[in-house]
């Protein structure tokens, strides 16, 4: 059927979210917001690690047939990624808060327990 695999694949991302956010908050992290958007891009979520603001993105795989997750995370999205965080850190006027940006990567096969792999600090801020 078409766009049932857009649907699935929104699914995915979702329940993928889901498990990024309960991860994080086993790990002591604070949750701010998700799915933050704005014109320049969207950020998964938005925590806090003790002082620091974490934007984290969330990549969410079946399988590895198209690469591990989080090479999803390109410098384009890395840009967008960016932009949003300075959108937000404006909108709430902490631009000189310390921030991060972190990549969780999940690969959550059918039925089985996922893996997840949290990268700290993935990737700098980017323009």
């Amino acid at each position: 059927m078409r766009g049932e695999g857009k649907n699935d694949n929104k699914t995915l991302g979702e329940v993928g979210e889901a498990i990024a956010v309960t991860f994080l908050k086993g790990l002591h992290f604070s949750i701010l917001e998700r799915n933050f958007r704005c014109k320049c891009g969207e950020i998964d979520i938005i925590a806090r690690d003790g002082r620091t603001l974490v934007f984290v993105e969330v990549k969410t795989r079946k399988n590895t047939a198209f690469g591990v997750p989080q090479l999803a995370v390109t410098p384009f999205k890395q840009r967008q990624i960016s932009k949003a965080a300075l959108t937000w850190l404006a909108q709430k006027k902490m631009q000189d808060a310390a921030a991060r940006f972190d990549v969780i990567a999940i690969l959550q096969p059918d039925h089985a327990v996922p893996e997840i792999e949290h990268i700290k600090d993935a990737f700098d801020l980017a323009y």
